[in-house]
Formats: structure tokens, sequence, C-alpha cells
């Protein structure tokens, strides 16, 4: 019997495979028998014929933002965009995440360089460096798009993605709502939206959760 080694080219594995499977059969007449042989390597070629997920390719450097939003705008698709720090994801997050997707075709979260999360959540923080939260955002199935901004307020950031909808999360209204940002997204013909937050769900109290152990 014929044997497969991680060596082996996948296409000869899967004629070989086959074969295999014949000989063990015991099938003897290829014209009346070989149409189970070749739905066994139909199969298998199209489990090895499946594409390889990777999330790094949904992280989006900044230079390169304007450029990934040309070509989805091409699409005629309507994009959803929202940003914060997300330093430590919890559920939370994902509901949120989850929500604000639910009202286009896709999403785009800008976050917060570690510098700036510095600004805004203090010295001790991020408690993830800004490529891992990047990272661990990028490999969310509700996400397509991930870029991180220098900046402390997201004006910039949105004025380069140019949202459809712009999801902003807690208890907002338009009139509490950063002004800059929100000329940025409606000037480019940009609907707000405003999600509350999941209660009690806070990387704030997590991490006075875990200081308590």
């Amino acid at each position: 019997m014929s044997k497969w080694t991680p060596m082996a080219k996948p296409d000869i594995f899967i004629c070989d495979f086959g074969l295999t499977i014949y000989a063990a059969t015991g099938f003897t007449r290829v014209d009346r028998k070989s149409h189970i042989v070749n739905s066994y390597i139909a199969n298998l070629r199209c489990l090895h014929e499946n594409q390889a997920v990777n999330f790094r390719d949904k992280i989006i450097a900044w230079d390169k933002l304007l450029e990934w939003r040309k070509k989805f705008r091409a699409t005629g698709k309507k994009l959803v965009v929202t940003n914060g720090c997300f330093d430590i994801l919890h559920l939370g997050h994902v509901t949120y995440l989850e929500n604000a997707r639910n009202f286009g075709d896709a999403l785009l979260v800008g976050i917060n360089s570690d510098a700036a999360t510095r600004q805004l959540k203090g010295p001790t923080r991020p408690v993830n460096s800004e490529t891992d939260r990047a990272s661990v955002l990028a490999a969310l199935q509700s996400l397509d798009g991930v870029c991180i901004f220098d900046d402390k307020l997201a004006t910039k950031f949105l004025a380069a993605a140019q949202p459809d909808i712009y999801v902003k999360g807690g208890d907002y209204t338009l009139e509490t709502l950063n002004q800059d940002e929100r000329r940025a997204v409606e000037s480019a013909g940009g609907k707000i939206i405003l999600v509350p937050f999941v209660p009690g769900k806070s990387t704030t109290s997590l991490l006075e959760k875990i200081s308590k152990l």
C-alpha cells in the first residue's frame, strides 16, 4: 500500500490516496468502479484548494488607508467605521463591534496608538501594545480592516476613512460628540449612529477585578 509523507506534493498525495482507497475496496474493474475513486479525489482536491486564513492581511498601514478606501468604494458596498483603544478585548467589545458591522457591508476599526492611548487612559495604559491590539481585532470575523492612528482624537482618521456610517459607542448624543469628529464624518456624507456599550463590560472594570485577585 502506498503512503504519503509530509514532503510529498499535495497532488501526488491526492492521487496516491485515491489509488490506496481503490486497492482497499478490492475493485478490479475501473470502468464500473472508478467513479467512486474519482469522488474521493474530488473531495480531497476541494479541501486542498481551500484558501488559508491570515488576519495580518486585515491590518492596514496608515499610509495605505486612502488607497484601501478607494478600492473599497469601487465595490459599491457600505463601509461602517468605528474607533477606540480596545486594550483588553472582552465581551463588551466584541458585541459592540458585531452590532456596528451589521449596520453595513464591512467594518473598519481605527485604534489609538500606544502614545495616544496613554494620553486618553493614563501612564499605565495600554496593557497591550498597538500591534497586539490590532492583531487581536483583525482576527475577529466581524472586522474587515484595522488601522492604527497616532492622534488622541479620531478626526484625521475619520477624514481618511470617510465612513458611510460612523458608529460611536457610549452615552453620547450628537451634541456631546466631539464636533470636529462629527464634521469629519458628515462633511463626507456619512451618517452617525450612537450605540450604547454593554453594561458592566469595560477594560477598566476588568483591570479592577484583576487587581483584587
